[in-house]
């Protein structure tokens, strides 16, 4: 497996691209107020601040307006996946009802991404052959769909993938200083 596995992984963009997105973040999930979201807003409940063009009216200013948590939140490219790749370009916007479907996949492909992102970070760990073949397996594991659909993204099992990245993860605490 000699790098077949970070290959295919690396061709995964894990950088969010809003301009690709359906502005899921902004419509799908919950927040309550706190200090880091200025509002209450319920899931499936378009935030207030959402433009009509999927832009926010408060960008440049989320932070002073108490929306900290949209300038730390990132969907580590799953929601520009979501909306172009598993929905083919379709958005909730247009079609109501795919609303609660695109949240739902992208809850689990976030997890997906955000667990490359760790295994991505661990590749720069001087790890030795065996650590980089649990690895290579891991990456595998969450690679394993290159065309994901609502199907293969409902029946993942991402918590018991997510749990095998944390226990191989806590192996390394000795290669960090």
């Amino acid at each position: 497996m000699s790098g077949s596995s970070s290959d295919l992984v690396d061709t995964i963009n894990l950088e969010p691209d809003c301009s690709n997105c359906a502005a899921l973040c902004c419509a799908v999930f919950a927040f309550d107020k706190s200090e880091s979201f200025g509002i209450d807003k319920a899931a499936n409940e378009v935030c207030p601040n959402l433009n009509a063009d999927n832009g926010c009216s408060i960008f440049s200013n989320r932070a002073e307006r108490g929306f900290q948590g949209c300038v730390t939140y990132t969907c580590y490219g799953a929601g520009q996946r979501i909306s172009q790749e598993v929905f083919g370009g379709l958005s909730w916007r247009e079609n109501p009802a795919l609303m609660h479907r695109m949240g739902a996949a992208l809850s689990v492909l976030r997890r997906i991404h955000e667990q490359m992102v760790l295994l991505r970070a661990a590749r720069s760990l001087p790890l030795i052959s065996d650590q980089l073949a649990e690895l290579e397996t891991l990456e595998l594991k969450l690679a394993s769909e290159r065309a994901w659909t609502e199907t293969s993204l409902a029946g993942f099992p991402i918590e018991t993938v997510s749990s095998e990245v944390r226990t191989w993860l806590r192996q390394l605490r000795g290669l960090i200083s």
